[in-house]
């Protein structure tokens, strides 16, 4: 009787409720599946910048802009905020393991570099780099003389 008992197995009841906030979405039933590689989508504006990271098929992994992070007005568009939002960006997506990217630019803005570097920089490996920054060739063709 004056024995005391010590649980055999490693699971105590601490460790179920860690591991399901480790997980994010386990813990409602829905396991989250593993990206290794995906896609990392920057559009770089002149007035904000907004990356995504998604899977080979292009479903949204993880996203972030600076509006999101709380940059206001012209810092938004700034190298700095493009840094801050790849970290923010990587750091909602860490439960799916993405480990290389192969990133796709849009834009004009000051936060291109910035946020490829800082994927390098978050131990994320950088595959290709492609500039997909739409170009007019010409438009649309021109309206007809007007005869009066």
């Amino acid at each position: 009787m004056d024995e005391v008992l010590e649980p055999t197995t490693s699971e105590t009841p601490a460790e179920p409720a860690a591991a399901e906030k480790a997980t994010g979405r386990a813990r409602r039933g829905k396991p989250v599946r593993q990206v290794r590689q995906g896609q990392a989508h920057i559009q770089a504006t002149y007035n904000n910048t907004i990356i995504t990271l998604t899977d080979l098929n292009g479903n949204v992994v993880s996203w972030s802009s600076a509006g999101r992070v709380g940059f206001k007005g012209p810092k938004k568009s700034t190298p700095y905020a493009a840094g801050v939002i790849v970290k923010d960006a990587l750091e909602r997506g860490k439960a799916y393991g993405l480990q290389e990217v192969s990133v796709l630019v849009k834009g004009v803005g000051s936060g291109r570099e910035a946020a490829i570097r800082a994927l390098h920089a978050n131990n994320i490996s950088v595959t290709t780099i492609r500039d997909i920054t739409p170009i007019p060739h010409n438009g649309c063709r021109r309206p007809r003389a007007r005869r009066v």
